[in-house]
């Protein structure tokens, strides 16, 4: 195991995931809800097979797309997105 990679991606995804929309869903279904347990795990285990798909996607795709288009598509679409909730066309 790559223990670099391992604190990396954790330090990352933790930070970014501080206060985002999964978040703040998760907290107001915990607050409706009679079993904050049960919320817990129907969250974890919703966050742990997107990131699976993420990760497999993610390793498929590199052997066919050079890591820079990738990188570059993806800003590309973080900037159109931003653009479109801006501009409330999404």
């Amino acid at each position: 195991m790559d223990w670099k990679a391992f604190f990396v991606t954790f330090g990352i995804i933790f930070l970014a995931e501080l206060g985002d929309k999964t978040q703040l869903t998760t907290m107001m279904l915990a607050a409706d809800s009679s079993s904050p347990v049960s919320v817990f795990l129907g969250a974890a285990v919703a966050l742990v097979l997107s990131s699976l798909m993420g990760v497999l996607v993610g390793s498929y795709i590199t052997k066919i797309i050079p890591q820079e288009y990738i990188t570059m598509g993806a800003g590309v679409a973080f900037v159109v997105l931003g653009l479109l909730l801006i501009t409330r066309k999404i």
